[in-house]
């Protein structure tokens, strides 16, 4: 369940623009030291419309209206100058802009930046079938107020991730621009930071214009070798995480939740690490929780968890998209399920330093953006 997806509110801007802003700028720059020729440019323009899952019963009230918004973006074709360019069949990178009317006085409207990877699944030189994946923020005007607007159970922060899925077929109307038609999933959540945090669902139909700068694709020769030199090396990551997250929709206060880790991982081939790793956490909100529900003189459970997980990279270049299953083998005070997930952005900013921003999940919900950095070995 994609319910319960990223971010915070307060503060966050400041700590995003430490990671999003350098990943988008590696993302979108033409890589001038790798290569003089830029990226061949894609600009885009789409109506959409939209319905909301009823993914709870606690916004069936919402999910009456019939979404409609507009969205105008800027790709860059990947041109063969970095290596994972043609493993991945010269995806394009890209940043998109997204306004939806809700048609819903509770909800109203929204505004959202993403940034993305549309990889091709087929291509001609005048069609092309692609799947788009994204993340970003977004903003809601109206959010959840006990006093004002308690009726919007979804949208608990003004400020709140997006995750954006997509496929899209491209079919040439004259050498340079393209009829474009598309079926999709944009997802909107705080990422429990901030209650309630039920979240969006809004699969999405649309049609749109596309204006390309070059077509068809034409790539830069590869070199003879262009496999990576660390292939079938193993390595090491230290790292330690921060974040918040509110407890309750009734207790505003937010509780600091940090862990610290250590993983042993293995390349496996050009787009994958195979890793597995050991790691402690100590969450303040289970403190409160606990002390409110325990009898005058009871001895408390300890609320630090420790756990394995195994996990894969994927990766592109300096960037990887993370997933991790862990298991607690240290859990006193059992709050949740034996099991937890982890997805998250990781960006090698040096050669032996990283950052990372992970959406701790249990059983489909999110409990905590991780805001992690990092050294590998």
């Amino acid at each position: 369940m994609l319910t319960n997806l990223l971010l915070c509110k307060s503060g966050f801007v400041r700590r995003i623009a430490g990671l999003v802003v350098p990943l988008a700028g590696t993302i979108l720059s033409a890589h001038a030291q790798q290569n003089s020729e830029s990226w061949p440019v894609v600009v885009g323009a789409y109506a959409q419309g939209s319905f909301i899952i009823a993914h709870t019963p606690a916004v069936k009230h919402l999910a009456v209206s019939h979404p409609t918004g507009f969205e105008v973006n800027m790709q860059r074709q990947t041109n063969g100058s970095a290596p994972w360019h043609a493993w991945y069949r010269y995806p394009k990178v890209g940043l998109a802009l997204v306004y939806y009317d809700y048609h819903n006085p509770v909800l109203e409207r929204s505004y959202a930046a993403t940034i993305y990877l549309n990889k091709a699944i087929w291509r001609t030189a005048r069609q092309e079938m692609n799947f788009r994946l994204g993340t970003g923020l977004a903003y809601f005007p109206m959010d959840f107020d006990q006093r004002t607007n308690h009726k919007n159970t979804i949208v608990g922060s003004h400020l709140n991730a997006t995750l954006q899925m997509r496929a899209e077929y491209d079919v040439a109307l004259s050498q340079h621009v393209g009829l474009l038609m598309g079926l999709g999933l944009n997802h909107y959540s705080n990422g429990a930071t901030t209650k309630p945090n039920f979240g969006i669902n809004l699969p999405t139909l649309l049609l749109g214009l596309n204006y390309h700068q070059q077509r068809p694709v034409q790539p830069l020769p590869t070199g003879p070798n262009t496999e990576p030199v660390d292939i079938g090396h193993n390595f090491l990551n230290l790292s330690t995480s921060a974040g918040y997250k509110q407890r309750s929709q009734s207790d505003g206060r937010k509780y600091l939740v940090q862990s610290v880790s250590v993983m042993a991982g293995r390349r496996l081939n050009r787009k994958s690490n195979l890793v597995l790793g050991a790691e402690g956490f100590y969450d303040r909100s289970l403190l409160a929780q606990l002390r409110d529900s325990a009898r005058s003189g009871e001895k408390l459970p300890d609320v630090k968890k420790a756990g394995v997980f195994i996990g894969h990279e994927l990766l592109f270049g300096r960037l990887a998209f993370v997933s991790h299953l862990g298991f607690y083998v240290y859990n006193p005070y059992k709050s949740n399920k034996f099991y937890y997930e982890r997805l998250g952005l990781k960006y090698h900013f040096a050669k032996h330093l990283f950052t990372d921003v992970d959406l701790k999940v249990h059983r489909g919900s999110a409990d905590v953006i991780e805001w992690r950095v990092g050294v590998k070995l």
